[in-house]
C-alpha cells in the first residue's frame, strides 16, 4: 500500500471519492424506492397514506438518531467497521420488509432495521468521510462523490418501477439488499482504507509538515487545529443554528416531494410509470446541482447558493399549489430536483469553514439529524393532510412559507471563521 501511494500514482483520495459514488448509487435505491412502493402497498393492505407515511417517519427518526451515533464512531474509529455493520442492518431490514404481512412488522423491518443501516451508508456520512481527504478541491470531491447517490436516484427508480409492475414490490426489497450487501462489502475490504493520517498521508492541497497544522487559507481549512470548535461550542453561535433551522426546512421539501411526488402525480392520472420516471429525472437534475453546487461554493462561499436555493423552491411549491397539469410537475421535478442535494456538498463545507473539521461528523451529524428529522415529519404531514383534505393543497402552502423562511435565515449567516 504504501508502495502505491508514492509518487507518480493518483491521490488515493480520488479512490475513496469512487468508492463514496458506488455506495450513495445503491443508497439512492434504498431511500427513494419507498415513493415506488407507497401505492402498491397500500393497495395490497388497504392502509391510509398517513398510516405508511408514518413508516417514513419512524424510518427517519431512527436513520437521524443514528447519524450522531455513526458520526461519534467515524471520529474514534474509522469509516470501515461503520459502513460494514450499517450494511448488514440495511440487508436484513430489506429482506425482511419483502415479508411483512401488517403494519407492525413494516414498522420494525424498515423503520427501524434498515433506517439504522441506512445512516451509516448515506450522504451524509459518505460527504464526511470523504471531506476528510482533501483541502484543496475539497467541494468538488464532495460533489463527485455525492452525484452517485443523484445518479442511482435516476437511474434505479425507473427500473425500480418497471420491475415492480413485473414482479412486486416484495421482490424488489429482496434483491435490493442482496446487492446493496454485496456492494458495500467488497468496496470496504479493496478500497476504504480509513482517513489519510492512518496512511501517513496529508489531505490533499494541505500545507505544512505536521499533519494536524492548521492554516487558514481563504476558503480552506486544515484537518486539525486546537481552535476548532466541538458541538456545545459551536450551539452557542448563531450561525449554527440558522443553518440548523435551514436544514430542517430543506429535509422537509426533499423528503415530500420524494415520499408523495409518484402519488400526486398519479392522483393526476400520470400512469404509475411516467410518475417513476418523473422521479427518476428529478435525480438527474439533483446531479446537475450537486456538481454545480461544489465549485461554485468552491469560488464564491456556501451562503449565497443556499439563498438562492429556497428562493427557487418557494416559487416551485407555488407553482404546483396553481398548477397541477403533466408540463407543470415535470417542472417541478426538474427544477426541485436541481435542488435536492446542493446542501449535501455545502454543509460540510460550510461547517469547515466556520468551525475546523476536527470534530466535523459529529457538528455535520447534528444537523444532518436535524434535516432528515424534518424530512420524515413532513412526508407523514403530508400523508396526514391528504387524508384529512383529500389533496395536498395546504402542504404545499406550508412549505412555501417554510423555504421563504429558510431563505431568510441563509442571509443570517455569518460565513466567516469562528473563534472561542
Amino acid at each position: 500500500m504504501r508502495r502505491f501511494l508514492g509518487k507518480g500514482h493518483l491521490f488515493y483520495g480520488w479512490y475513496i471519492v469512487a468508492a463514496a459514488f458506488i455506495i450513495l448509487f445503491f443508497n439512492a435505491g434504498a431511500r427513494y424506492a419507498f415513493g415506488v412502493m407507497f401505492k402498491p402497498m397500500i393497495e395490497e393492505f388497504g392502509w391510509s397514506r398517513g398510516s405508511v407515511s408514518l413508516v417514513f417517519f419512524v424510518n427517519m427518526v431512527v436513520f437521524a438518531l443514528t447519524l450522531i451515533v455513526t458520526g461519534r464512531l467515524y471520529d474514534r474509529y474509522g469509516p470501515k467497521w461503520v459502513i460494514i455493520v450499517s450494511t448488514l442492518f440495511v440487508a436484513a431490514g430489506f429482506a425482511l420488509t419483502s415479508t411483512i404481512q401488517s403494519i407492525g412488522q413494516f414498522f420494525l423491518s424498515y423503520g427501524v432495521l434498515a433506517a439504522i443501516g441506512i445512516a451509516g451508508t448515506a450522504v451524509p456520512f459518505i460527504a464526511t468521510v470523504t471531506s476528510k481527504w482533501f483541502e484543496k478541491k475539497r467541494g468538488l470531491a464532495i460533489s463527485l462523490a455525492v452525484s452517485g447517490s443523484s445518479l442511482g436516484h435516476f437511474a434505479l427508480v425507473p427500473l425500480f418501477s418497471l420491475f415492480t409492475l413485473s414482479y412486486g414490490w416484495r421482490a424488489l426489497y429482496l434483491y435490493s439488499g442482496i446487492i446493496i450487501l454485496m456492494v458495500n462489502i467488497l468496496i470496504v475490504i479493496f478500497v476504504i482504507r480509513g482517513d489519510p493520517h492512518h496512511l501517513g498521508l496529508k489531505p490533499l492541497g494541505q500545507e505544512g509538515d505536521k499533519i494536524g497544522k492548521t492554516e487558514i487559507k481563504g476558503n480552506l481549512l486544515s484537518s486539525t487545529s486546537d481552535e476548532d470548535f466541538g458541538l456545545k461550542q459551536a450551539m452557542k453561535t448563531r450561525s449554527y443554528w440558522l443553518f440548523v433551522v435551514i436544514m430542517f426546512i430543506c429535509g422537509g421539501g426533499d423528503y415530500f416531494a420524494t415520499t408523495h411526488l409518484i402519488p400526486l402525480a398519479t392522483d393526476y392520472g400520470v400512469s404509475p410509470q411516467t410518475a417513476g420516471n418523473m422521479l427518476g429525472w428529478y435525480g438527474l437534475l439533483s446531479f446537475a446541482g450537486v456538481l454545480v453546487a461544489g465549485p461554485v461554493a468552491d469560488r464564491i462561499g456556501n451562503k449565497i447558493p443556499i439563498v438562492l436555493t429556497f428562493a427557487l423552491r418557494f416559487f416551485l411549491f407555488l407553482l404546483v399549489l396553481q398548477f397541477k397539469t403533466l408540463s407543470s410537475l415535470y417542472l417541478f421535478a426538474l427544477l426541485f430536483g436541481f435542488t435536492h442535494l446542493i446542501t449535501a456538498p455545502l454543509g460540510p463545507m460550510l461547517i469547515g469553514k466556520l468551525y475546523g473539521v476536527r470534530s466535523i461528523g459529529v457538528l455535520n451529524g447534528f444537523v444532518s439529524t436535524v434535516h432528515f428529522l424534518g424530512g420524515g415529519f413532513w412526508a407523514y404531514i403530508g400523508g396526514v393532510i391528504f387524508d384529512e383534505t383529500g389533496s395536498y393543497q395546504l402542504a404545499f402552502l406550508l412549505l412555501a412559507g417554510m423555504a421563504a423562511v429558510a431563505a431568510l435565515c441563509g442571509l443570517g449567516i455569518l460565513e466567516r471563521r469562528h473563534h472561542g
